[in-house]
């Protein structure tokens, strides 16, 4: 017989299951991109909870003494789900540097677009590649594991067993700078020698053939050049797609070790 009981303790611990599940979600890419309706993450949210919390049972209640407190307990649950997300959402922002750079070379740089997951600003390269990091991240299952990564955080850091340690997170934001660096510029790396290679050959015909307009010419060659390279270099796009999972893995590890 199915025991459907539903004691006020199950419900308080829920409710912070809920509150790290819901933050997550609403943070982490793909699940929050912005032309996605909040009804749909909540949703999403709940129902997330609900397994979880079918999963994560706890041994022992929550105990506190007064609403203060167990109100402390739900904001150090919602920042826990926050800090993983944010630690995969830097990742994401990779891409949009490596796009800066290359319409930076190709001179789009001056149109922008609204980049839906990152609710920012961005460069026409930055949307195409965020894009396609998205559809990778669909294909690969990158998603299941960032799902099982907030799954077994029940189990690392239990509701209400969070320790937040500044030091470690600061460490790990210093080790994630120059590796987004690095990561952004192996995206842009074809684009970024081919644009100059191609200077190079206009500042030698600006001076075998002064005459003729290299500001002009040099617009439009680098504009059909840069685009031609984008096409050419799509196959490569699962590479960079591989590099940025394995630092969202890096990051969800270090940012789940700084809070055991």
């Amino acid at each position: 017989m199915i025991d459907y009981s539903f004691t006020y303790a199950d419900l308080e611990y829920f409710l912070l299951v809920f509150a790290r599940v819901s933050c997550f979600v609403f943070i982490v890419p793909f699940f929050s991109m912005n032309n996605t309706p909040r009804n749909v993450r909540i949703g999403l949210a709940f129902f997330l909870s609900v397994i979880m919390f079918q999963v994560v049972t706890p041994h022992e209640t929550v105990r506190y003494d007064t609403t203060l407190q167990y109100t402390v307990i739900v904001a150090k649950e919602a920042f826990t789900g926050l800090i993983i997300g944010f630690g995969v959402n830097m990742c994401n922002t990779i891409v949009s540097f490596a796009g800066r750079i290359m319409d930076m070379e190709t001179g789009l740089s001056m149109v922008s677009l609204m980049d839906p997951t990152t609710r920012e600003s961005t460069s026409i390269s930055g949307i195409l590649y965020q894009y396609m990091i998205t559809l990778m991240l669909i294909l690969t299952g990158m998603y299941e594991y960032l799902l099982k990564a907030l799954a077994d955080t029940f189990r690392l850091i239990p509701v209400n067993g969070a320790v937040f340690r500044p030091g470690t997170f600061v460490d790990t934001a210093i080790r994630f700078m120059s590796e987004y660096i690095i990561i952004g510029f192996r995206i842009c790396l074809p684009l970024f020698a081919v644009m100059i290679m191609l200077n190079a050959i206009l500042g030698i015909l600006a001076k075998v053939s002064p005459q003729m307009n290299m500001f002009a010419v040099g617009i439009q060659i680098k504009v059909l050049v840069g685009i031609s390279v984008l096409f050419l270099t799509t196959g490569m796009l699962p590479g960079a797609a591989d590099f940025i999972f394995r630092q969202m893995k890096k990051m969800v590890v270090s940012f789940v070790e700084g809070m055991m």
